[in-house]
Protein backbone atom coordinates (compact mmCIF):
# COMPACT_ATOMS: atom_id res chain seq x y z
CA UNK A 1 0.00 0.00 0.00
CA UNK A 2 0.94 3.53 -0.85
CA UNK A 3 0.08 6.62 1.56
CA UNK A 4 1.20 10.03 0.77
CA UNK A 5 0.56 13.67 2.69
CA UNK A 6 1.56 16.49 1.31
CA UNK A 7 1.84 19.77 3.34
CA UNK A 8 -0.52 22.16 1.28
CA UNK A 9 0.66 25.68 3.56
CA UNK A 10 3.84 24.45 1.44
CA UNK A 11 2.24 25.79 -2.02
CA UNK A 12 4.46 27.51 -4.01
CA UNK A 13 3.14 28.57 -7.42
CA UNK A 14 5.77 31.80 -8.02
CA UNK A 15 3.42 33.94 -7.10
CA UNK A 16 2.87 35.47 -3.60
CA UNK A 17 -0.43 36.76 -3.83
CA UNK A 18 -1.72 33.52 -5.78
CA UNK A 19 -0.04 31.28 -3.34
CA UNK A 20 -1.62 33.75 -0.27
CA UNK A 21 -5.45 32.84 -2.12
CA UNK A 22 -4.69 29.38 -2.01
CA UNK A 23 -4.06 29.10 1.23
CA UNK A 24 -6.89 30.56 2.63
CA UNK A 25 -10.75 29.29 2.82
CA UNK A 26 -11.60 29.93 -0.33
CA UNK A 27 -9.49 27.42 -1.76
CA UNK A 28 -7.44 24.72 0.87
CA UNK A 29 -7.78 26.67 4.37
CA UNK A 30 -4.37 25.41 5.35
CA UNK A 31 -5.95 26.95 9.16
CA UNK A 32 -8.04 24.20 9.22
CA UNK A 33 -6.82 21.98 6.95
CA UNK A 34 -2.83 21.78 6.46
CA UNK A 35 -2.06 18.49 4.53
CA UNK A 36 -3.78 16.42 1.71
CA UNK A 37 -3.38 12.53 1.63
CA UNK A 38 -3.63 9.77 -0.69
CA UNK A 39 -3.84 6.36 0.16
CA UNK A 40 -4.17 3.79 -2.47
CA UNK A 41 -6.48 0.89 -2.64
CA UNK A 42 -5.12 -1.37 -4.84
CA UNK A 43 -2.01 -0.88 -7.38
CA UNK A 44 -2.60 -2.96 -10.61
CA UNK A 45 0.31 -3.92 -13.29
CA UNK A 46 -0.35 -2.86 -17.15
CA UNK A 47 2.46 -4.32 -18.63
CA UNK A 48 5.72 -3.08 -18.91
CA UNK A 49 6.27 -0.15 -16.58
CA UNK A 50 2.78 0.98 -16.44
CA UNK A 51 0.72 0.63 -13.64
CA UNK A 52 -2.82 1.08 -12.37
CA UNK A 53 -3.26 2.75 -8.87
CA UNK A 54 -6.50 3.02 -7.00
CA UNK A 55 -6.99 5.26 -3.78
CA UNK A 56 -8.88 7.71 -1.94
CA UNK A 57 -7.50 11.49 -2.02
CA UNK A 58 -8.77 13.87 0.76
CA UNK A 59 -8.96 17.42 0.45
CA UNK A 60 -10.28 19.60 2.95
CA UNK A 61 -11.89 16.45 5.12
CA UNK A 62 -13.11 15.07 1.94
CA UNK A 63 -12.24 12.03 0.74
CA UNK A 64 -13.23 10.68 -2.57
CA UNK A 65 -12.07 7.75 -5.12
CA UNK A 66 -8.70 8.99 -7.71
CA UNK A 67 -7.04 6.64 -10.00
CA UNK A 68 -3.58 7.18 -10.33
CA UNK A 69 -2.27 6.33 -14.30
CA UNK A 70 1.31 5.70 -12.62
CA UNK A 71 4.45 5.00 -14.55
CA UNK A 72 7.89 2.98 -13.12
CA UNK A 73 11.13 5.45 -14.09
CA UNK A 74 13.95 3.20 -12.78
CA UNK A 75 16.29 2.51 -9.93
CA UNK A 76 19.43 3.71 -9.89
CA UNK A 77 22.39 4.30 -6.79
CA UNK A 78 22.52 7.43 -5.12
CA UNK A 79 25.88 9.08 -3.79
CA UNK A 80 25.60 7.29 -0.62
CA UNK A 81 24.87 3.42 -1.44
CA UNK A 82 20.78 3.47 -1.58
CA UNK A 83 18.81 2.60 -4.20
CA UNK A 84 16.12 5.15 -5.58
CA UNK A 85 13.27 4.44 -7.67
CA UNK A 86 11.32 7.08 -9.45
CA UNK A 87 7.74 6.55 -10.24
CA UNK A 88 5.26 9.81 -12.24
CA UNK A 89 1.79 9.49 -11.99
CA UNK A 90 -1.16 11.36 -13.26
CA UNK A 91 -5.10 11.77 -12.62
CA UNK A 92 -7.88 14.54 -13.30
CA UNK A 93 -10.29 15.39 -10.81
CA UNK A 94 -13.03 17.74 -10.58
CA UNK A 95 -12.16 20.13 -7.69
CA UNK A 96 -15.71 20.73 -7.44
CA UNK A 97 -15.42 16.95 -5.31
CA UNK A 98 -13.49 18.38 -2.61
CA UNK A 99 -14.97 21.54 -1.94
CA UNK A 100 -13.01 23.92 -3.98
CA UNK A 101 -15.58 25.67 -5.28
CA UNK A 102 -14.48 29.27 -5.33
CA UNK A 103 -14.68 31.25 -8.55
CA UNK A 104 -14.92 34.76 -10.32
CA UNK A 105 -17.04 35.02 -13.49
CA UNK A 106 -15.02 37.20 -16.16
CA UNK A 107 -16.46 40.61 -17.66
CA UNK A 108 -17.20 37.58 -21.14
CA UNK A 109 -19.09 35.35 -18.80
CA UNK A 110 -17.10 32.87 -18.58
CA UNK A 111 -15.00 31.85 -15.42
CA UNK A 112 -11.39 32.52 -14.09
CA UNK A 113 -10.78 29.18 -12.72
CA UNK A 114 -11.93 25.36 -14.74
CA UNK A 115 -13.24 23.33 -12.39
CA UNK A 116 -10.46 19.85 -13.90
CA UNK A 117 -7.57 20.19 -12.40
CA UNK A 118 -4.88 17.90 -13.49
CA UNK A 119 -2.50 16.06 -10.84
CA UNK A 120 1.16 15.40 -12.10
CA UNK A 121 3.35 13.65 -9.85
CA UNK A 122 7.16 12.82 -9.56
CA UNK A 123 8.16 10.92 -6.86
CA UNK A 124 11.14 8.74 -5.69
CA UNK A 125 11.36 6.52 -3.41
CA UNK A 126 14.69 5.13 -0.99
CA UNK A 127 15.01 1.53 -0.56
CA UNK A 128 15.43 0.56 2.10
Amino acid sequence: ALEVTVNVAGIDTGDEGRDTHLSSPDFFDVEKYPTMTYRSTSITPLGGDKFRVEGDLTVRDITRPVVLDATFDGVVPDPWGHQRIGFAATAEIDRDDFGLTWNQTMETGGVLIGKQVKLEIEAEFVRQ
